[in-house]
């Protein structure tokens, strides 16, 4: 079982409401005893008196409630039968419970930094705002069991995020990550110490188990979801024939998944880069689709797999990166678009969102990640101001 390292503020995971049928059938059979138990108590007619019948109902109405109410629990962990919930408490949900849900909206943090950056701060509050209704899970490689994160205490990323509902923060352990799949004996044998790119091979290998097992989407720290992605199976071109690996979505135990990790350990070369991961992709789908050049915004579908426009993610490509980073006469409007990747790889400069700057990331975070801006950005600021005029 995947370890829970518990970084959210008090609160509480309960049922809104459940829909315990589909497609007009009784899903289960535990929703129809609890409605069986709430339409018909049969109370017991007692003849000494209605005092005590009374009084006997209202201990069975009691106990239906109790009952009821461990089943509702129950029930909430589990996809089938509902899926909306809100704010019981989130440290009693651990990793496998919230990802078997299977529409996880999901991160990785394959470094060992406990400080989420603006970005990957920015990123991860865009997704839990555009997917209410999902869980947003963001997996940290630097936390363990042992980890003690205070709300108060300088981790001013964690206090931010942890505060949103649905979005958790657990510990990346890979070996169990990699449990019953193809990469399992590949990680056995690798060498971290010795690999070149291991930070990303590392990263490619993870989303591959994570979604094979659980399903829903991955996403790279640096994307910046602008609106909901209407499909379910898909994976992103970076341009034409060319997929990248930085956001794709499957449900669990899709065979492409899992044939890319068969080729991820076949063909592993961890020193060229993206080998594991957008190359891998590209290979893969091209085995079995007959990839073509897209005209205009629309997508391409392989078998069941949706291959989506460059437009949808990559309306600014990586040759031009900068542009996020620069003033626009007029800004584009990314209407064709479903999230927004910053090719934060690129930015070796390290290129940040300035306070007032009026660049274009700046009005991507004041309007898809303003809890982000005013906390990270904007405080941070006057509190560094504010510093340096102490000094003086």
């Amino acid at each position: 079982m995947l370890p829970t390292v518990w970084v959210s503020s008090p609160g509480s995971w309960a049922l809104r409401e459940c829909d315990c049928h589909r497609d007009g059938k009784q899903t289960s059979w535990k929703c129809g005893f609890v409605r069986t138990l709430i339409q018909h108590p049969h109370p017991r007619h007692d003849p000494k008196g209605p005092r005590k019948a009374r009084m006997l109902k209202k201990i069975q109405i009691c106990l239906c409630f109790f009952f009821v109410s461990g089943i509702l629990y129950e029930i909430s962990l589990l996809s089938g039968c509902c899926f909306s919930y809100m704010p019981m408490s989130k440290h009693f949900l651990t990793p496998e419970q919230v990802l078997s849900l299977g529409k996880s909206i999901i991160f990785l943090e394959t470094t060992e930094r406990l400080e989420p950056p603006p970005l990957v701060s920015c990123s991860v509050e865009s997704a839990a705002r555009i997917y209410q209704d999902r869980p947003v899970i963001l997996f940290m490689k630097g936390l363990t069991n042992d980890t003690a994160l205070d709300l108060n205490s300088s981790y001013a990323a964690f206090s931010l995020l942890s505060s949103m509902k649905n979005v958790f923060i657990f510990p990346l352990q890979m070996e169990t990550v990699f449990q019953e799949t193809p990469l399992l004996q590949w990680y056995n044998q690798v060498v971290p110490e010795e690999e070149k790119n291991w930070v990303h091979v590392s990263s490619d290998a993870s989303r591959l188990a994570l979604i094979w097992k659980y399903g829903g989407i991955y996403m790279d720290t640096d994307v910046i979801s602008i609106r909901p992605i209407p499909e379910e199976i898909f994976l992103a071109a970076q341009k034409s024939q060319f997929s990248s690996n930085g956001i794709f979505g499957f449900p669990a135990y899709h065979k492409f998944i899992w044939d890319c990790m068969e080729n991820f350990v076949l063909k592993y070369n961890g020193n060229i880069w993206g080998n594991q991961g957008p190359f891998l992709m590209t290979r893969m789908l091209k085995a079995i689709c007959n990839l073509t050049d897209f005209k205009g915004t629309e997508d391409h579908s392989c078998q069941d797999i949706s291959f989506l426009n460059p437009q949808r993610f990559y309306p600014i490509p990586y040759p031009a990166w900068g542009r996020y980073y620069e003033v626009w006469d007029e800004s584009p409007n990314f209407n064709h678009s479903y999230g927004l990747h910053l090719w934060n790889f690129m930015n070796h400069n390290r290129k940040v969102v300035v306070a007032g700057s009026n660049m274009l990331a700046e009005k991507l975070y004041k309007t898809y990640c303003p809890t982000t801006y005013e906390d990270l950005i904007q405080n941070a600021e006057l509190s560094n101001f504010t510093l340096s005029e102490d000094a003086v």
